[in-house]
């Protein structure tokens, strides 16, 4: 498979996971009515109605970060290029996983170990994303064909990044509807990547260097 092929076959499936992920966590805020989603972290949707199906998605995200993570890597033609934010991509899906797992069982079966291991699993998560969009985001401003994005990509990398530690210092908002918003702007900057990974797996070799991604 040529590094076109390779690029756009993973976006396009990290799109489609991507697109599944929001449409079932989207659709959990309407279908539970016996949940505040101001107030109710998304986790929360884990357990009850829906829940296996918004498990499921958590995977999908997961899937999501490390398709895009490694095919950034494996098909970088720049300069800058690190092991480091598909590593951390891939630690911030394994966060998601044991957030789905663990929250689905064990405040049921384990409720003293459950905080802690939710507390591991969530700010795995979280700050490992944040911390490999930044990078990402670094690395995609001197590939060819990624410059007009990747500028934007660098400070909307970084607006995850304050929004999180906002999310986490601050704690006058309401809890639910804070994390939410940080989980709209990592998966947001997501799509974008996939989008613009599998518009540039489109174009010819030689248009590459010469065309950026809008």
């Amino acid at each position: 498979m040529s590094r076109q092929d390779g690029l756009r076959t993973a976006s396009g499936v990290a799109l489609f996971a991507l697109a599944g992920f929001i449409v079932v966590a989207l659709s959990t805020q309407f279908l539970r009515d016996d949940l505040d989603w101001m107030q109710a972290t998304l986790s929360l949707y884990l357990r009850g109605p829906w829940g296996l199906m918004l498990r499921l998605a958590y995977a999908l995200l997961a899937l999501a970060l490390v398709l895009l993570g490694t095919a950034l890597f494996r098909y970088a033609r720049g300069p800058r290029r690190s092991g480091a934010a598909p590593l951390l991509f891939a630690m911030a899906a394994l966060g998601l996983l044991g957030v789905a797992v663990g929250d689905s069982w064990l405040p049921t079966h384990a409720p003293l170990v459950w905080p802690l291991a939710h507390g591991v699993a969530a700010n795995t998560a979280f700050l490992c994303a944040s911390v490999a969009m930044l990078l990402q985001a670094w690395y995609l401003r001197c590939e060819p064909g990624w410059k007009r994005i990747a500028t934007r990509l660098w400070w909307w990398a970084w607006l995850a990044f304050g929004l999180l530690w906002m999310h986490v210092l601050w704690r006058a908002p309401p809890r639910g509807a804070g994390q939410k918003l940080v989980i709209a702007v990592i998966v947001a900057w997501l799509v974008a990547v996939a989008w613009a990974g599998w518009r540039r797996g489109a174009l010819p070799v030689d248009d590459h260097d010469r065309n950026g991604i809008a």
